[in-house]
């Protein structure tokens, strides 16, 4: 199979997931336990945070879900039922802002995207991000340009594990779906591509999944994105 797009999750996969998303997540959980320490750990822990490890779990809300999907699960925990949507804007904000500021890149994101765009590849990122976040934490790499197609939990094609921004990719790029190939940390990555048939699915370990998380469901796991080019 001749594979002419690659459709790419962000957090975990083009940038390291816990030295961007741990600063991060430790300063919206402080917000919102309004300085309790203590509290803050809760709504981290509760969700995917493992302490002692000082990492988050794979496939766990924190590792996996959307800024709308985080923002239910604490307003339920912190008793703000009747917060949500203020709750949701408010993340969208600390996560643009702050997200910004501790984007890490994964090792060779900006040759490996330069390599695959030079061999004819059409590039995409399918995040459970928002749009406006996949601009803010990847813009300082320069790699920006290097995309073709941006979807977000937020742009109107469903959210992972559904098919729709893999099949949104695909139309908007005259591509069979066949000829794609799902890059991705989690299991609802490989989840994503499986649901849209997808013509391989990859899982790389720079995310919150361990290889045994992800072998059974992805065709091949890499250690990271720079094993893509050779392998394509």
């Amino acid at each position: 199979m001749k594979y002419r797009g690659i459709v790419f999750d962000k957090d975990g996969t083009l940038l390291d997931f816990n030295k961007t998303w741990l600063p991060v997540y430790l300063h919206a959980a402080l917000e919102f336990a309004e300085g309790d320490e203590t509290l803050a750990g809760q709504l981290l822990a509760q969700h995917g945070f493992a302490p002692a490890q000082s990492r988050f779990i794979g496939g766990s809300l924190l590792a996996a879900g959307n800024n709308r999907q985080i923002a239910q699960a604490w307003a339920s925990q912190l008793g703000w039922h009747d917060r949500v949507d203020a709750l949701s804007n408010r993340l969208n904000q600390i996560f643009n802002e702050q997200g910004s500021i501790h984007a890490t890149a994964v090792t060779g994101l900006t040759d490996t995207l330069a390599q695959l765009k030079r061999a004819g590849h059409k590039l995409g990122v399918a995040t459970a991000d928002s749009h406006q976040g996949i601009v803010n934490t990847l813009q300082a790499f320069d790699v920006l340009r290097q995309f073709d197609f941006l979807a977000g939990y937020d742009s109107g094609h469903g959210v992972k594990p559904e098919a729709g921004m893999v099949l949104a990719f695909c139309e908007q790029m005259e591509l069979a779906v066949e000829a794609v190939v799902v890059v991705g940390d989690n299991r609802h990555d490989i989840e994503m591509g499986r649901n849209a048939g997808a013509g391989l699915c990859v899982g790389v370990l720079t995310g919150t999944s361990t290889r045994g998380d992800l072998e059974d469901i992805a065709d091949i796991v890499f250690d990271d994105i720079t094993a893509l080019p050779a392998a394509l």
